[in-house]
């Protein structure tokens, strides 16, 4: 086999930028040449065949960081009026604590307080779940519908 024949040329770019091989210069000794095209015509197409998708799957992940960055931004936005409500309702409390005339009512006080909170917090806990699913959600379902296409388009 000569050196030209060893050479593998360069052929353009794949997806990530680097060099793509040019199996048309490759030497196959012992194989046909009819048995060599049909191999290499394989070869290219399951090259086309991963970068579709490695495309595919590129912008699932971009549509799902898109999704990601909107859902977390909810999130915290509501942890931010979450936390705005208990510091509110915890001055409000210290405010007729020290209004307070009695023991008894420092006691009616904190027991209403203590209520309060515990029912405010299990709903502000379910607030938060619910856009915890929602997060989880619409970050895992692109990635899947997008995996099984991929899938069933390779397989």
């Amino acid at each position: 086999m000569s050196e030209s024949e060893m050479k593998v040329t360069l052929n353009g770019t794949n997806v990530f930028g680097t060099p793509m091989l040019d199996f048309s210069k490759i030497a196959l000794p012992g194989l046909s040449g009819e048995l060599a095209e049909q191999s290499l015509a394989r070869a290219r197409e399951g090259c086309e065949t991963i970068k579709a998708a490695s495309e595919k799957m590129t912008e699932a992940l971009r549509e799902t960081f898109s999704s990601n960055a909107r859902s977390a931004t909810d999130y915290g936005l509501k942890v931010f009026e979450i936390s705005n409500a208990n510091t509110a309702s915890a001055l409000d409390f210290f405010v007729h604590l020290i209004g307070s005339r009695s023991a008894t009512d420092v006691f009616a006080l904190s027991a209403a307080q203590t209520r309060k909170a515990f029912d405010t917090a299990s709903d502000q806990n379910k607030e938060l779940l619910a856009l915890a699913q929602k997060l989880a959600t619409e970050t895992g379902e692109p990635i899947r519908k997008h995996f099984t296409k991929v899938l069933h388009q390779v397989g």
